[in-house]
């Protein structure tokens, strides 16, 4: 049965480990492994960028860009439910000392402009100086409109702000738009990149790469941000064999991304009618709705333990936590998710009994 918890877990495929395999190496630290320079060369041409830097984690990357756009009591302005805000351990404020200042997230994802604004700090030192706005694209599976990114990045430098893209699902965003327009996934995802003055994008999520991060650029921004990743201890010897999967995902698993957020409105379908006509589960199961490959679903409390107990009987993995007052199940598929898994997992879903 298939694992859901997220696009984390995916392996590596037979071809991107004889591409590991096959990667001539150097010494990183040095700046001479070939395989880490052209992963590098490669994804900051293919994003409209002059330089970028391969590290191990995405929020390291998020960590390192945040410590280049802001000094000791400089803030930054991110959504409440950001992972550079909530999810990353606290780490601009804790290892970068940034002030971070949160922003509730609208129903769609979005900060409110009228919120942004409002949260510019005067030039005054009563207040930590407004340095930066964070946005996080995809989030929550659900992709930033294009339009409003602009109008971000418009208000932003009226206010002589940086803009930091956590982009670990750049690319799903980039092919749930491309879907949309009519138009190639690579050009949708430099479009969305353009607005920014840095962009972090993860290779180890639905690209599928075992390991690594990218942060993007100016040339003179990622020669510091070179600094910065060593002085946090990403500094790595012979990476070659790990941007080598990186740069086999960003040449080969860009464009089946397309397949995963199909099989997500496959797996969001059957959820949807189970929450509607299932003998316990209807009026009882609520599924979100979700444009690239990943889902919410909420049950009731009298029926949640049960259930998250029944799929992970039948082997069916999801990862659950409490969400006003209801137990919230995340769906994420990605390139080891079959569409038989999906039916598979969809039929456990009806034939539980309560």
């Amino acid at each position: 049965m298939p694992d859901f918890r997220s696009d984390t877990v995916t392996q590596p495929t037979p071809a991107m480990r004889a591409a590991m395999l096959a990667a001539p190496l150097g010494d990183d630290v040095f700046g001479d492994d070939p395989s880490v320079n052209g992963l590098q060369e490669h994804a900051a041409a293919l994003l409209g960028f002059e330089a970028a830097l391969f590290a191990p984690t995405g929020t390291q990357t998020n960590l390192i860009a945040l410590m280049g756009h802001c000094q000791r009591g400089d803030e930054a302005i991110v959504g409440q439910s950001w992972h550079t805000y909530r999810w990353e351990g606290g780490g601009m404020a804790v290892l970068g000392s940034i002030q971070p200042q949160p922003v509730e997230n609208q129903a769609d994802g979005t900060l409110a402009l009228a919120d942004i604004a409002a949260a510019i700090k005067p030039d005054d030192p009563h207040f930590a100086r407004t340095r930066l706005v964070v946005l996080e694209n995809t989030t929550g599976g659900r992709v930033l409109p294009t339009p409003y990114v602009a109008q971000v990045a418009e208000l932003a430098r009226s206010r002589q702000l940086a803009m930091h893209l956590d982009g670990a699902r750049l690319f799903n965003a980039a092919a749930a738009n491309a879907e949309a327009n009519g138009t190639d996934v690579y050009d949708e995802a430099r479009a969305l990149a353009a607005h920014f003055d840095s962009v972090s994008l993860c290779l180890s999520k639905g690209l599928g790469a075992p390991v690594g991060s990218l942060l993007l650029g100016s040339r003179d921004f990622i020669a510091r941000a070179r600094r910065t990743r060593k002085m946090l201890g990403g500094g790595m010897r012979q990476a070659g064999v790990l941007a080598a999967a990186g740069q086999h995902a960003l040449e080969h698993h860009v464009r089946r991304l397309a397949d995963d957020h199909a099989l997500l409105r496959q797996l969001a379908e059957g959820l949807a009618e189970a929450g509607r006509s299932h003998p316990v589960l209807a009026g009882r199961l609520g599924v979100a709705s979700a444009n690239t490959n990943i889902l919410f679903t909420d049950l009731h409390a009298d029926v949640a333990p049960a259930f998250t107990d029944w799929l992970a009987r039948h082997g069916v993995r999801v990862t659950s936590g409490l969400y006003a007052g209801q137990t919230r199940l995340r769906w994420v598929t990605h390139l080891d998710v079959t569409p038989q898994q999906v039916a598979e997992a969809l039929d456990c879903v009806q034939k539980f009994k309560g």
